[in-house]
């Protein structure tokens, strides 16, 4: 699939409106709906924009999606009212690196066909693989940013796992269409509560592209983040206050939330959690 002309992924003036309006949901908290199903709760919830997840097993776009199935995904979102801005990545690491930078390339390729801005990627948990992830993301970078796509990756472990793994990674790509992706739930899961993301944001805030709104809570030492947002050990307004300072202002994605795994509670949860967050963003003072 073609790519759109080549445009910068952080410094335009209409990036920077369209993502302060962007308070988007992720489908994984109606994974065990149909992607259209899901959308349409997604919706009634009150949101406007959805990150494609999987949903009953599938990722509804994947780097290996017929042409038939990114439109399928596209025409979802949008009958239900959403903007389709942000898509689950994968990385192949298990085959040569020329074909894992020929998948990825397809990946970004089939996400800005469905209108998406964002890959979230999560980085590799296999250190023996960690030389080959920084390369494919060097490689795939340029053609992101052709493509109008900003990958962007979030703690979860490994090659991800502290703000510092972050920083590193970040760092060793050195590229404007890779960042980081700010997951304060996933600070705390992946460290069993040992980090916190409150004094960790401001070690990668500058570098901070997206954020995905996930709580977490620690009972013994099992962390869990299948709570609603709010209601664990995350301190959203100083979180979201210390990425505001230095000029942040979205896109946010609700990725969890409780009430699973009912539906209607499931929406319920994120209709919450929708105004929790935008009560906090509106509170905040604005940045020049």
């Amino acid at each position: 699939m073609p790519a759109p002309a080549k445009t910068s992924v952080f410094s335009s003036p209409d990036d920077a409106m369209m993502n302060a309006a962007v308070l988007g949901a992720c489908s994984r908290p109606l994974n065990q709906l149909s992607f259209a199903e899901a959308c349409q709760r997604i919706a009634a919830a009150g949101y406007d924009h959805v990150a494609l997840f999987a949903n009953q097993g599938k990722a509804p776009v994947r780097s290996d999606s017929t042409a038939a199935e990114v439109v399928a995904a596209a025409q979802a979102a949008r009958d239900a009212g959403l903007a389709p801005s942000m898509v689950l990545g994968r990385t192949r690491l298990d085959v040569d690196l020329e074909e894992a930078v020929v998948d990825y390339r397809r990946l970004i390729d089939n996400s800005a066909e469905v209108g998406a801005r964002w890959i979230l990627d999560l980085g590799s948990n296999d250190e023996a693989r960690y030389d080959t992830y920084l390369e494919l993301m060097r490689r795939v970078a340029p053609h992101a940013e052709e493509a109008g796509i900003g990958i962007s990756m979030k703690p979860h472990g490994g090659i991800s796992l502290t703000v510092e793994h972050l920083l590193a990674t970040t760092n060793a790509v050195d590229h404007p269409a890779f960042g980081i992706c700010f997951d304060p739930g996933n600070i705390i899961y992946y460290t069993a509560g040992e980090r916190r993301p409150e004094g960790d944001v401001e070690k990668v805030a500058a570098r901070v592209s997206t954020f995905i709104v996930k709580d977490c809570v620690v009972e013994g030492d099992k962390p869990d983040v299948m709570v609603t947002p709010g209601t664990g050990l995350v301190d959203f307004p100083l979180v979201l206050a210390k990425l505001r300072a230095v000029g942040f202002s979205g896109p946010y994605y609700v990725e969890c939330v409780g009430g699973g795994p009912e539906a209607d509670a499931v929406e319920r949860e994120l209709t919450y959690t929708r105004g929790f967050i935008d009560g906090i963003l509106r509170a905040l003072p604005l940045t020049g």
